[in-house]
């Protein structure tokens, strides 16, 4: 995929989505969420300039540190889970495939994600 400089919109995240193996789509309170069974490893705040996204606790400080404008810690009552967020408008469509890919491996078994890594 060929990065677009000028951010990236959802229905590029919901194209990317929709080639992840157990990844499905579903609507909560308005907003969309990309899920694997029950856990969601993506969802998009309604006006859709913003993507939560899956991605290990201990590494989410340094993540938002190292490109603020980019990346922002989640609200206070999602601090508790592996959680970060990312302004739509900064990224590329490179950058969203491989947020998304590696947030959805956080929720896959691993012959799933070995299965899509050999495709």
């Amino acid at each position: 995929m060929n990065g677009d400089p000028a951010g990236v919109t959802v229905g590029a995240a919901r194209a990317i989505a929709a080639t992840l193996p157990r990844s499905y789509e579903a609507f909560v309170r308005d907003e969309l969420r990309l899920r694997v069974g029950r856990t969601v490893y993506a969802a998009f705040s309604r006006d859709e300039t913003v993507m939560g996204f899956a991605h290990p606790r201990d590494e989410r400080e340094a993540l938002v540190a190292s490109a603020p404008s980019t990346f922002l810690l989640p609200r206070q009552s999602e601090l508790r889970f592996q959680w970060v967020c990312v302004r739509l408008a900064a990224i590329d469509v490179d950058e969203l495939e491989e947020l998304l890919v590696d947030a959805w491996r956080m929720c896959v078994p691993k012959k799933v994600a070995a299965a899509y890594d050999g495709r």
